[in-house]
């Protein structure tokens, strides 16, 4: 039997989704060491059987695209058939933006490989199971964590603008992966979803391509404020570009479908804070922070602004250096 344990991450934004250049997609996030998956996996004697079972609170949600992915990588050969049992006994809230779709279909296809000895890289394994055709951050946060630059895809060979949930392009490049400084992040989890399946195909085709202009001023915020600010452990300056990125290309658009008070989160968390934004179609917003006693009152507010709103919860985590944990036992 193995189990093994995932982080989560934040999508920080998309960079291009112009595409005039002949690349589209590319991104900036951050892995973090909660919430995540934790499974326990071993091999059945009957072929092809998946069984996947739960024990976490939002774990049915998962259930389905676990046992897609467990069956995608099933050996099919007669020398070594089997099936695989998974038990969920922590899980990441779904459609919030925390990268949880990707984690389930990754720790699924994980346990796979390891069980049956198939000898595949995590990229393998996402290929295989359907992940990160959009963004490469979640493959490479379970891969090896850390703040992550993906390169994207060409655009001549993805074709459109589409989330990943649809694209069946290979993850992307990864152009820079570095240990992210041992800073606060406080997380708002509100009690809502984000966009998802054909919400979220839909709002790619009415707000893509994004003007130019837009994506020349984000990739120059994230190419000389951003990932300095990593390489130099400045949290001012790294603070100072998560509240720009709000404000212009693809992100600009996903926070101003949101809800008010999502947005009224955000701005909050930004006056209490180094930096905050929201992750992906959200709705969890993250702030920064590297004082134990900020991160404190920052999820005081947080919990406050959630209980008066719209229900939810808050927590304070950190990023993680490393990527999925896989061990026997």
């Amino acid at each position: 039997m193995i189990e093994i344990t995932t982080p989560s991450r934040l999508h920080i934004t998309l960079i291009d989704l112009n595409a005039s250049i002949g690349r589209v997609d590319g991104g900036i996030g951050l892995t973090l060491k909660e919430p995540g998956f934790r499974i326990t996996a071993e091999r059945s004697d009957v072929p092809g059987e998946v069984t996947v079972t739960s024990e976490a609170a939002g774990g049915a949600a998962h259930v389905g695209r676990m046992r897609e992915s467990a069956a995608a990588l099933l050996p099919d050969g007669n020398a070594d058939r089997g099936g695989i049992r998974i038990h969920i006994e922590r899980d990441a809230p779904p459609h919030v933006g925390l990268g949880s779709g990707t984690q389930g279909a990754l720790v699924a296809g994980m346990a796979v490989n390891q069980l049956y000895n198939l000898g595949l890289s995590v990229r393998d394994i996402a290929i295989k199971a359907g992940r990160g055709g959009t963004s490469g951050i979640g493959v490479a946060s379970f891969e090896g964590g850390g703040f992550i630059l993906d390169g994207g895809h060409r655009f001549s060979e993805k074709g459109t603008f589409k989330p990943s949930a649809i694209s069946r392009s290979p993850p992307a490049p990864i152009l820079f992966q570095r240990p992210f400084p041992d800073w606060e992040v406080v997380l708002a989890i509100p009690d809502a979803r984000g966009a998802h399946d054909d919400n979220e195909v839909d709002i790619f085709k009415q707000e893509c391509p994004i003007p130019l202009s837009e994506v020349q001023e984000l990739s120059h915020i994230i190419l000389m404020e951003t990932l300095p600010a990593v390489v130099e452990e400045d949290i001012e300056s790294f603070g100072d570009s998560i509240n720009r990125i709000q404000k212009t290309g693809f992100k600009r658009r996903e926070i101003s479908l949101q809800r008010p008070e999502i947005q009224r989160m955000i701005e909050l968390m930004q006056e209490n804070t180094c930096g905050a934004g929201m992750s992906s179609f959200g709705p969890v917003v993250y702030s920064i922070t590297d004082t134990k006693r900020d991160a404190s009152h920052a999820v005081r507010l947080a919990r406050e602004f959630l209980d008066e709103t719209t229900g939810g919860y808050s927590i304070i985590t950190h990023a993680s250096n490393s990527g999925a944990d896989v061990r026997y036992i």
